[in-house]
């Protein structure tokens, strides 16, 4: 007997007895399209995607090589379809279909989640919170960039304008010499697309205060541009590279709003820069983008004496004390200095106060 003259039947015996029956309904739901699959490799900042195990997930902050699942980093999107899973893929970001759930008033969600609001448009929860309207809470929500698909149109925060607005850069540093530009700053910001757009939007100008205020120091307010005691000129020249100096034993002077020194990493910053800096170091002398694209280097990608990168510690909640232990801290730190640790503390604060948040915890080193 057919399940459609079973059901049939049952039912014409339900209304004898006056019993309802149940009938099973095929499920029409469909998991969503799974988005490029994790990889261990690739840097993923707040609100990209990546699928894993056959199930899509956001990333609540910067990670690398951090497992979804297993790490807390990760928000869990629901089960998706078209994905090997494991570790495969090359890329991260926010591929697939785009095909997030859309938002309900009164559902809870995590950081991380991402969904489509009733304008068409995807926002990324900066923090846990019971449902709220995603466009009138910014504290809570973020607009949030799909490039897989039919996303939102807002662009991440780098994209259109830094979090530190030109009048408080100018606060900021009101003695300051004017090589070190606004719109050279700006400029340089798509080489480190991660830095000042991780995280909630506290974390963001914390992070552009602890840089500013650790440029403020090496720099004496951004008024100075080369290195003052030319006495160590000659000293920052590691002849036993095999590239050595070819701009000369004494080219390779701090510069910059970091003060890039030595030779190597005048060749490290320049290849990963697309610069010819060995031969060329006076480029962060004389070309604003420069100069603060070698600052940006050293501070999302080098951990100098301390553990991690500057970046690191300030998205990760480690705190400004350990920008200062990554930059100088083999010098200043654990007492070494304990008045220029204290200098930069001071700059620190002061730019948390201009940007409107917390200085946070774990300030000295």
């Amino acid at each position: 007997m057919s399940r459609q003259r079973i059901i049939a039947f049952l039912t014409a015996l339900a209304a004898v007895v006056g019993l309802a029956i149940l009938v099973p309904m095929a499920s029409t739901a469909s998991a969503a399209t799974c988005a490029s699959p994790w990889s261990s490799s690739a840097v993923y900042t707040g609100g990209m995607a990546a699928s894993y195990n056959s199930h899509n997930w956001s990333a609540k902050w910067w990670t690398q090589g951090e497992t979804p699942g297993a790490a807390d980093v990760w928000a869990d999107q629901g089960a998706c379809d078209g994905s090997s899973g494991g570790s495969g893929g090359t890329t991260g970001g926010s591929g697939g279909s785009c095909d997030y759930p859309a938002w309900a008033a009164g559902h809870t969600y995590v950081t991380g989640n991402v969904v489509r609001y009733t304008d068409g448009n995807l926002y990324v929860a900066e923090h846990d919170n019971p449902g709220y309207d995603p466009t009138i809470s910014t504290w809570y929500w973020d607009p949030y960039t799909c490039t897989g698909g039919t996303g939102g149109t807002t662009p991440p925060p780098n994209s259109g304008g830094f979090v530190v607005s030109e009048a408080q850069f100018n606060q900021m540093f009101p003695s300051r010499n004017s090589f070190y530009t606004y719109s050279g700053l700006t400029a340089a910001l798509g080489a480190y697309p991660g830095f000042a757009t991780t995280g909630s939007d506290t974390v963001r100008k914390q992070e552009a205060a602890a840089f500013l205020a650790n440029v403020s120091h090496e720099t004496g307010g951004l008024v100075y541009i080369v290195e003052q005691n030319t006495a160590n000129y000659p000293y920052y020249c590691d002849t036993s590279q095999w590239y050595g100096c070819p701009a000369g034993t004494a080219a390779y002077y701090g510069r910059g709003p970091i003060q890039l020194s030595w030779n190597f990493n005048y060749k490290a910053a320049g290849d990963a820069l697309g610069i010819d800096l060995l031969d060329n170091p006076n480029l962060v002398q004389t070309d604003a983008a420069v100069a603060w694209k070698t600052g940006l280097w050293y501070w999302n990608t080098q951990s100098g004496p301390g553990t991690m990168t500057p970046h690191n510690a300030m998205v990760n909640g480690a705190g400004f004390g350990e920008t200062i232990r990554s930059i100088n801290g083999s010098i200043e730190c654990n007492g070494g200095n304990p008045a220029q640790v204290q200098s930069r503390v001071n700059a620190y604060q002061s730019f948390t106060s201009i940007l409107g948040v917390p200085a946070g915890g774990n300030l000295s080193c």
